[in-house]
């Protein structure tokens, strides 16, 4: 085709993998071109990490005020609004996506809007207003990422039954919530509307909250949501929703077999989520996917199909922001004979920024014995750490599994403040091949939550000094 406009890398996404992906690439010398049909940022920016930590803040700073008298403030008649945090939160994303143009113009990125799809070796055909451009590529990365799942049970229309995104838009709290699904999108937004005075119901169909956290931790969750007022049942299975002028009305059998039917004002579905690897013509080019829609690919982020690679969620494993974005980095790394390395998936820490914050790397203790390790398990509360108790923040531990064979750090599991910020000294620690004795050699800073660290080094070793 005359005029065809040419690039070394196109990416189609701009998303936490996408947009790092063509930033290094354009580092390294390429003419990238990003295709996005959206914004900028993709979910995880717009409509997803971002703004739900800013209302996550919020929710926080309402929990805070509850207790402000023992700080000496005395705010009488205080009320809680979602509608301003809703607003500040589209603010922050707003604020992140320009940031992202202004990245894409610095490194001389192209943006590309429109919706893109392959269209032939090396080609890229991007649709926008009604109007198709095919562009031309030697290498073409697939960043599409993921959307909400839908259930035929449980069908999203953003008005009485939401996704994330639903939950993200509401400038009003409803009086009731039901969540179905305890992983770390439901346990945050039960942590935010609950904040904001909405009796929130968390339905889990597996035996425990946060699922794919340590059993301690998951059974510390639920205790914590429970106390605070919320209801949770797990082993739980939803059957229906209907849906009426005014409400929702719920049904879901119990642990116990038990149907349970509610009225509520809203639910969300927070069940998983799906690749979004349709209509991208890569049954044309040939690019595989596996039975879930999960463009398969090599260490390198390669597909089957030479010149075609796929990173982020679309490419399946963690469907978390900063694995895509390391998934970036390593595939244009090596696409230009820069790389050496691959990515550790074994060495991905999880984050949920509910309060308390629960965070982990690794393998939990029931992994660690299943795979034949002789362990020794640390635990150290937070009641310990002097910084915790002086902030009134001093609910839930640290946790380390340690092998006992090379001292080495199988797993690490912190639920408590800042957890999510404190799991990178672990995440450090293995990927360096620490053994548990150098993470307690390293001296930490008294008196701060890092101590939490050391402290929890120690207890795995059998010698804690201050439990």
């Amino acid at each position: 085709m005359a005029g065809t406009e040419r690039f070394d890398l196109i990416v189609v996404g701009s998303g936490p993998g996408g947009y790092v992906a063509a930033i290094r690439a354009a580092q390294l010398g390429l003419n990238v071109a990003c295709v996005e049909a959206e914004k900028l940022g993709g979910v995880c920016l717009n409509i997803g990490c971002i703004p739900t930590k800013a209302m996550l803040t919020s929710a926080a700073l309402v929990r805070e005020m509850a207790v402000a008298e023992k700080h000496g403030i005395n705010a009488k008649e205080v009320t809680f609004n979602l509608g301003p945090a809703q607003q500040r939160s589209r603010g922050v994303a707003d604020q992140m996506n320009k940031g992202i143009q202004h990245l894409f113009k610095k490194n001389k990125v192209t943006h590309v809007e429109g919706f893109g799809r392959l269209k032939g070796k090396g080609k890229v055909e991007v649709e926008a207003d009604g109007k198709k451009t095919v562009y031309e590529a030697k290498n073409v990365i697939i960043a599409t990422g993921s959307r909400p799942r839908n259930l035929p049970s449980l069908q999203i229309d953003e008005e009485r039954i939401w996704s994330s995104t639903g939950a993200l838009m509401q400038e009003e709290a409803p009086e009731s919530l039901f969540i179905v699904g305890s992983g770390a999108i439901g346990m945050e937004f039960a942590d935010v509307y609950d904040a904001y005075g909405t009796k929130v119901t968390i339905v889990e169909a597996l035996d425990r909250v946060l699922p794919l956290e340590d059993e301690e931790i998951s059974k510390f969750m639920e205790r914590n949501f429970k106390k605070r007022g919320m209801d949770v049942f797990t082993s739980a299975r939803f059957e229906k929703v209907e849906i009426s002028e005014d409400k929702a009305t719920v049904t879901f059998k119990d642990k116990d077999g038990n149907a349970q039917t509610l009225d509520v004002d809203a639910v969300l579905s927070a069940v998983g989520r799906v690749p979004n690897s349709e209509d991208l013509g890569l049954d044309s080019a040939g690019v595989k996917t596996d039975d879930h829609g999960f463009i398969v690919v090599d260490d390198h982020m390669k597909t089957n199909v030479d010149g075609v690679y796929a990173i982020g969620d679309v490419a399946g494993r963690q469907l978390l922001a900063h694995k895509a974005s390391h998934e970036g980095v390593v595939c244009v790394e090596h696409m230009t004979g820069n790389g050496h390395g691959t990515v550790d998936y074994s060495n991905v820490p999880n984050c949920t920024y509910c309060t308390p914050e629960v965070a982990s790397v690794g393998l939990t203790e029931a992994q660690a014995k299943e795979a034949g390790h002789d362990i020794e398990v640390g635990k150290l509360p937070w009641v310990a750490v002097g910084r915790a108790v002086a902030s009134g923040h001093a609910d839930g531990f640290v946790k380390i599994i340690r092998g006992k064979k090379y001292s080495e750090i199988l797993g690490a599991h912190i639920v408590g403040p800042h957890a999510t910020e404190l799991i990178a000294e672990f995440v450090i620690g293995r990927h360096l091949e620490s053994t548990v004795e150098e993470m307690e050699k390293a001296i930490h800073p008294h008196p701060t939550l890092s101590e939490g660290v050391s402290e929890g080094a120690l207890a795995a070793l059998g010698r804690p000094i201050h439990i």
